[in-house]
């Protein structure tokens, strides 16, 4: 097969196959799996990312493992105790142990939650990053604006509740982090976290829609960002002694005009009245659209892992598995609150302590142990005692102070259909009695829910209002059934940073006493 013509086509075949493999175009080809390129050039990639914030939020919530995350905002207060064994309560399990026995910190949860918070910092702020450098592909009308607000509202509450439990040791992380000069970002100082939270709210109240079509319920408004904004503004206010804050949270709380207490204080923790007229921010938990494992987080390429929340710690169901783990209301609370209507349907009378608010009207799924049962994160009740408190330390009128606190009492009073709550006398003028029921209103309205009552006992340690330094475990005080409860002022306001976090960032300064 000497054939000149085979030679003369196989060389003319050669040449091509290397000019065609020096074709620039051939060469760049697509990577098997998506990459940051090939995402943000459609509007619904900005429409995933968002919900990608919202999701990161189920982290805080679920079952984890058997290693929920709840006691670490149930246990610390006066309201809620347990015979079981957690460090959120006794404290002296808090402190870290030597990084050879542990080098995460104090506590699996504790590190857990400063990982899951910060993730969602990291999340907003990859999609502020991305919404700043959009250019003309958001073409829905006002929807660029709403997804900057939502990220900025994700954000500002994620710096919130790191300032409640960590304090200064938790660095503001306001960019995206993409080299080496920023991984190791400093301790934030003071209320700088509460400082840049207010910022961000500010911003987001401006560009949130005041309310979404249905198919997009539960997502933030403007009037989620001005409940927190001024929620932030009260906080932050108490701590520093502002009048100028307590005003200005005023200002946002009166730019609330579309919600209301409902008539049925029990509908806020029933899983078929959840985003209702009462509710500024739930974290939505649902299931996945193929199966739910409470053993798996949600962040797997297919939705096999939990969207679910947990509320077993309430109701001692088996997955706590020792039945001493549970949570319970103390008796503090049980002496204080025992004809309030809403004591009798948070509390199970059968059980004494047995805390039954969210469980009551429940729908479990996986196997039982998540649940689709929205935590209520800020509702309207909490928005009106805190306007309460503003205005009473900004001082304005005394008996509008009243007024408010007596709304809540009174729709309390209507649902339970008896005379109990009575109305507080609106003739009263005594700032320190004043502040008192407005202190005990917010420990029975909003009992068992979120960290409200650990948030509010600091505040107003800080403030001067009261003093848990001279706190015990017994029943005037933090009302604990530990034996071994202990409470150190100066140490344990604040929970430590993690330790791993602190062996990793030197820039982070260890909050006091650990």
């Amino acid at each position: 097969m000497n054939n000149p013509s085979y030679k003369i086509f196989g060389t003319i075949a050669l040449i091509m196959l290397i000019i065609g493999g020096c074709n620039e175009s051939k060469l760049n080809l697509r990577p098997l799996a998506e990459t940051e390129g090939d995402i943000f050039d459609e509007e619904v990639d900005f429409d995933r990312a968002v919900m990608g914030i919202y999701a990161k939020i189920t982290d805080i919530y679920w079952y984890n493992m058997n290693q929920p995350k709840h006691r670490m905002w149930h246990a610390p207060g006066d309201d809620i105790t347990t015979m079981g064994i957690t460090p959120f309560e006794t404290f002296a399990g808090l402190q870290p142990a030597t990084p050879e026995l542990n080098a995460n910190g104090g506590d699996v949860r504790e590190t857990g939650y400063w990982r899951a918070v910060y993730n969602i910092v990291s999340r907003a702020n990859i999609v502020l990053q991305k919404i700043d450098e959009e250019d003309g592909v958001i073409k829905t009308p006002g929807m660029k604006d709403a997804f900057h607000g939502e990220a900025l509202f994700l954000r500002a509450w994620s710096f919130f509740q790191l300032w409640n439990f960590f304090g200064p040791a938790a660095p503001v992380i306001t960019e995206r982090i993409t080299s080496q000069a920023g991984i190791n970002p400093p301790s934030s100082k003071g209320t700088e976290l509460l400082d840049q939270a207010i910022d961000d709210l500010q911003r987001a109240a401006n560009l949130l829609p005041a309310s979404w079509d249905d198919k997009y319920r539960g997502r933030v408004t403007k009037s989620s960002a001005n409940g927190m904004l001024g929620k932030v503004l009260v906080f932050r206010g108490t701590v520093n002694g502002s009048s100028s804050d307590m005003t200005e949270a005023i200002a946002a709380f009166n730019k609330i005009n579309d919600k209301v207490l409902i008539d049925k204080y029990s509908d806020n923790f029933s899983v078929y009245q959840e985003n209702n007229a009462e509710s500024l921010f739930e974290f939505q938990a649902g299931s996945p659209p193929i199966f739910d494992n409470v053993w798996l987080s949600n962040d797997f390429d297919r939705a096999v892992g939990t969207m679910t929340t947990f509320w077993g710690y309430f109701d001692a169901h088996w997955s706590i598995w020792d039945p001493n783990n549970r949570l319970l209301a103390s008796n503090k609370f049980i002496n204080k609150f025992n004809t309030d209507p809403r004591f009798l349907y948070a509390v199970d009378s059968g059980y004494t302590n047995h805390i039954t608010k969210y469980v009551r009207e429940n729908l479990l799924v996986g196997a039982g142990v998540g649940s689709v049962n929205n935590p209520r994160i800020l509702r309207y009740a909490d928005i009106l005692l805190l306007k309460a408190e503003a205005i009473l330390k900004s001082g304005g009128s005394k008996s509008e102070v009243i007024g408010l606190i007596n709304q809540i009492r009174t729709r309390a009073r209507n649902w339970g259909g008896g005379t109990e709550p009575a109305d507080h006398d609106t003739n009263e003028t005594d700032e320190n009695t004043i502040m008192q029921w407005i202190m005990d209103e917010r420990m029975i309205e909003l009992f068992a829910e979120e960290a409200h009552r650990w948030f509010d006992l600091r505040r107003w340690h800080m403030a001067g209002y009261i003093n848990l330094g001279t706190w015990t475990g017994d029943d005037n005080g933090f009302s604990s059934l530990r034996s071994d409860f202990n409470f150190d002022v100066n140490t344990h306001l604040y929970f430590p940073a993690p330790e791993g976090e602190v062996n990793l960032n030197p820039n982070i300064i260890q909050n006091p006493g650990y």
